[in-house]
């Protein structure tokens, strides 16, 4: 591992649930996003980066180690990586840097913490953080509204917003750290806007208007699985119209809003303590969401669709050998960060992963035209203990009141609706395959909106046929990890009589 003193501090600004298509820079001709454009143009952005899970946990498990969820069975919302797991974080801790967490977990164990990151509780830096919180559903509980998750705006400003409080802390922390040219640094900001439940502090709650939203993905659609019909009748979606939803994705964006103005505060933080030109900031998301898209909301562990996998990569690095206001149009994979972030570090990974450097992208270079993104779901009949819902998770899906209890509920009485998924995600197609459901294939030049499921179609048998075996072969390769450790295969040492005598049996 490097001891140069010129290795660049990072800084992973990781909002939850930020779609690539709903942001500026990515097409979206409505969303106002001038920081994270502004942070395109002066680094790489990647039009195609898919996660390898549409679950917080799983993604972020990935992204940190290089491996899909199924290498290890971090394929939940509660298998964290444990101690003995390798990770960006732990491997950045171990080459000297400080490792500065300010935001949500869904990453470590609890027992990890002390050997990945140096100090987790980055918001106490912040002076202007004021108290605040989701509040609870502004609908009677017989209201169809009740369960879509969409809120009134927040009573007051961007201040109360939890993602403030760490963003602010970062600043602060910046600001300390101003002349300090030492041990380089790595902060880690896993944010939670714009999760759901959609709601945030004026102006940005209403910035936009449904007039505003373009048509969105249609409900109803021949050839979906079954969970797109289920989900609409637990959540009593189907009872609103088209226009209640592009009022809700229009408070999506007006999440994602606050987001940007927050990495602006961050931006700036950089360039008046003289950092950006010794920081390379990476952001990026753990999964999108289908905010209003196929009448449906939030997202589910199987679902596998583009506006789920797709999400922002942006990189900035600083120095002469480093592109600006590139992009590249291949597919990446999300746990590509873990490769890049500690090929930029000068680290070398001792354990086995499947992530690849992008820092030739970085520099310029194009991606490659071959590559497809691999993203997975869901969980098998003879798993009970990894649905959500279960009776250990607590009063989160028992409670009726609850805004995830139609979630807990529907994988507890129909686990097929959740079954496992894997995707091949390439330039030109997406395969879905559900061994126990409905499986998909689109054909995203003609239907990039992926609308018309053409698995069945002869006219795509032979794709179909190629992309199943690449889904395969890519399983073979990926099925495990094997430790970078040998045990001695003779017997242990003998040291004494055994405790169980002849006959005691």
């Amino acid at each position: 591992m490097t001891t140069s003193t010129h290795r660049p501090n990072l800084i992973f600004f990781i909002p939850d649930e930020l779609r690539a298509s709903s942001v500026g820079c990515y097409g979206d001709p409505v969303s106002l996003t001038p920081n994270i454009d502004r942070l395109a143009s002066q680094g790489t952005r990647f039009n195609q980066c898919h996660v390898q899970h549409t679950v917080c946990t799983p993604s972020r498990t990935s992204f940190t180690t290089g491996w899909y969820p199924h290498v290890r069975g971090h394929r939940t919302l509660w298998n964290m990586l444990r101690p003995e797991d390798p990770n960006l974080l732990k491997y950045l801790k171990r080459a000297g840097y400080d490792v500065i967490w300010g935001g949500k977990n869904d990453l470590l164990s609890p027992e990890a913490f002390a050997e990945s990151v140096s100090d987790w509780n980055l918001g106490r830096f912040s002076s202007s953080a004021r108290p605040g919180g989701h509040g609870t559903p502004p609908y009677s509980f017989d209201d169809p509204r009740y369960y879509t998750f969409l809120y009134e705006a927040m009573p007051d400003g961007i201040e109360t917003v939890g993602d403030f409080q760490h963003v602010d802390g970062a600043v602060q922390w910046l600001l300390q750290r101003k002349s300090d040219r030492g041990r380089p640094f790595a902060l880690y900001l896993p944010l939670t806007f714009p999760h759901c439940p959609y709601h945030a502090p004026e102006p940005f709650h209403s910035r936009y208007s449904a007039d505003q939203i373009g048509p969105l993905r249609p409900s109803g659609l021949p050839g979906k699985p079954d969970f797109h019909v289920r989900i609409r009748e637990a959540r009593r979606l189907g009872e609103l119209d088209e226009r209640f939803f592009r009022e809700l994705h229009a408070v999506y964006l007006g999440m994602i809003g606050v987001t940007d103005a927050l990495l602006g505060m961050l931006l700036d933080a950089l360039d008046e303590t003289g950092h950006a030109s010794d920081t390379a900031v990476f952001l990026f998301a753990d999964h999108g969401d289908w905010a209003g898209d196929y009448g449906l909301v939030e997202k589910w562990p199987s679902a596998l669709d583009d506006c789920l996998t797709r999400v922002p990569l942006i990189v900035r690095v600083p120095g002469d050998g480093f592109a600006r206001g590139h992009v590249v149009a291949e597919p990446v994979e999300l746990f590509d960060v873990m490769a890049t972030a500690l090929d930029l570090a000068g680290i070398v990974p001792t354990h086995t992963h499947f992530a690849r450097s992008l820092v030739p992208q970085l520099a310029g270079a194009p991606g490659d035209p071959d590559r497809a993104a691999f993203s997975e779901g869901g969980y098998d009949p003879h798993e009970p203990h990894a649905f959500e819902g279960r009776p250990e998770s607590g009063g989160l899906f028992r409670d009726p009141s609850h805004i995830y209890y139609p979630k807990g509920r529907l994988q507890q009485d129909h686990p097929l609706s959740v079954c496992r998924a894997t995707s091949i995600r390439t330039m030109t197609h997406r395969l879905v395959r559900r061994p126990l459901g409905v499986s998909e294939l689109y054909d995203l030049v003609v239907d990039p909106l992926e609308l018309h499921n053409v698995y069945g179609d002869v006219h795509y048998a032979t794709v179909r046929g190629d992309l199943e075996q690449r889904l395969l072969d890519w399983y073979i390769h990926t099925a495990d990890v094997v430790p970078p450790l040998e045990h001695p295969r003779s017997l242990p040492r003998f040291d004494g009589p055994s405790s169980l005598v002849a006959g005691s049996l």
